[in-house]
């Protein structure tokens, strides 16, 4: 880690330009599968764009901080971005220890809760037909006629049908889950380097500042 004032300064600066860049990202994610219907689930798409803001806004206070020096803004920075890696490490673990019986019930919630339409969307999509047994008998679901026949084209089976969509999205569920939870850590990680790096930069005196103590010292006059 770096030892000297410019060092830590440059460091820190890059930090945040990092993180704006990936708040971008995030923004950019959100409002292209709002405008092109790509996720039908409202609430992950503002998730994901309050997340973005969120970052962006600590980022550019985080960044104005370094370059100016600024105690109070580093402070706050440092405080808050120390409440982000806390409240991500804690998600990234959670994603990462969840298990497959635990996914299938998430999943299962997620399905009961969502409209028709959505549910005629999945299974279109990924060829399925239902969700699973056990949710199933409680909530019927969409037709499956012009799904059955797209799986059933070249099958010489009299009573052909889909698998359910469980069986589909069970492979994708999972890595869905990994992969945020890898992401989420690492992530996390550089925000509490990003903490350590900003504790340490505000400790440091600014060389020119006291290069100008040094020329054109302080007096203290009583009258």
């Amino acid at each position: 880690m770096c030892g000297g004032f410019t060092c830590s300064k440059n460091a820190l600066i890059a930090l945040n330009v990092l993180y704006i860049v990936v708040a971008f990202i995030l923004i950019g994610v959100a409002v292209y599968g709002r405008a092109a219907s790509l996720v039908t689930n409202l609430p992950i798409i503002g998730g994901i764009l309050a997340c973005g803001i969120i970052l962006f806004l600590i980022s550019v206070l985080g960044l104005l901080g370094a370059v100016k020096h600024h105690q109070v803004m580093l402070f706050f920075y440092m405080v808050i971005l120390f409440l982000l890696f806390l409240i991500q490490f804690s998600v990234a673990c959670a994603c990462l220890g969840v298990n497959i019986a635990q996914q299938e019930q998430l999943a299962e919630q997620g399905w009961s809760r969502v409209d028709n339409n959505t549910r005629m969307k999945v299974q279109d999509v990924f060829t399925c037909c239902g969700f699973a047994e056990s949710i199933d008998k409680t909530i019927s679901p969409p037709s499956c006629e012009n799904v059955n026949t797209r799986c059933c084209f070249s099958s010489n089976e009299k009573n052909c049908v889909c698998p359910q969509c469980m069986q589909k999205l069970q492979d994708t569920i999972n890595y869905a889950f990994k992969l945020c939870g890898w992401i989420g850590l690492f992530f996390s990680l550089t925000e509490i380097a990003g903490v350590v790096l900003t504790r340490r930069y505000r400790n440091l005196t600014d060389p020119d500042e006291k290069l100008a103590t040094a020329i054109f010292p302080r007096h203290n006059f009583t009258y």
